[in-house]
């Protein structure tokens, strides 16, 4: 409520004067007769929350759990493996395809119908498999969260990349010679990829000693620690 502020004199005993602006009755406070005793009321307009602070958005779309693997604990060993093998897996499979397809000597922008394992190549999409697959090596080798965070990114690319191929088929800008078996090729990878970095860092049933599980219900994750007693926590 505003502050008690008197805007009229008058001497003690002299009667009230007509309200005016500064005394009128303040019906938004729930009063309807004239006084002095306070200031009047001033609509101020609707609340104008601020804009949300983009770069803080990008950072939690990116890495929506602030929590990181210890490979010293067996839950975080575990899933470390598991985004090490499926980098390693899926880049040694794309380094394959690109190596046989460099060897075969095909043109580099070339169309004309080159098959590498069943799969439609050219040298531009070969030299593309190759760093694809260097780079999850890379993730293979690094391992925890930046293992499944690339897991995650690169399936990702891949889905996309099959969407986009998929509809520049027999067109001119079909410049990587997609054919409908790369097409599903690629839809394969990205899943295999995504299953791979999202295991064990997405799901509504991970069990209790999962870091991420944790990293997400911290006050939980304390209270079953001090129900367990000393000894019994994660990283005890």
């Amino acid at each position: 409520m505003a502050a008690h502020v008197s805007y009229t004199s008058r001497a003690p005993g002299a009667p009230r004067t007509t309200a005016s602006p500064v005394n009128a009755p303040h019906a938004a406070y729930g009063c309807h007769e004239p006084h002095e005793h306070y200031a009047p009321y001033v609509s101020h307009g609707p609340i104008e929350l601020p804009a949300p602070h983009v770069p803080y958005l990008v950072r939690r779309i990116a890495r929506p759990v602030n929590t990181r693997l210890d490979e010293h604990l067996p839950t975080d060993h575990k899933l470390s493996q598991v985004y090490r093998v499926g980098a390693g897996l899926m880049g040694l499979l794309l380094v394959v395809f690109g190596i046989l397809g460099l060897i075969d000597r095909i043109g580099f922008f070339d169309t004309g119908g080159a098959t590498v394992i069943a799969l439609n190549t050219n040298g531009a999409l070969s030299v593309l498999s190759i760093c694809i697959g260097l780079l999850l090596f890379v993730g293979m080798v690094i391992g925890g969260n930046f293992a499944s965070t690339l897991n995650i990114v690169l399936g990702i690319a891949f889905i996309v990349s099959g969407f986009v191929n998929l509809a520049l088929l027999d067109t001119g800008m079909n410049f990587l010679a997609f054919k409908i078996q790369n097409v599903l090729f690629s839809f394969v990878v990205g899943v295999m990829l995504m299953w791979f970095g999202m295991y064990g860092r997405v799901g509504s049933a991970l069990p209790h000693d999962n870091p991420y599980w944790r990293a997400r219900n911290p006050e939980q994750a304390a209270r079953e620690d001090r129900a367990a007693g000393p000894g019994h926590g994660v990283g005890a």
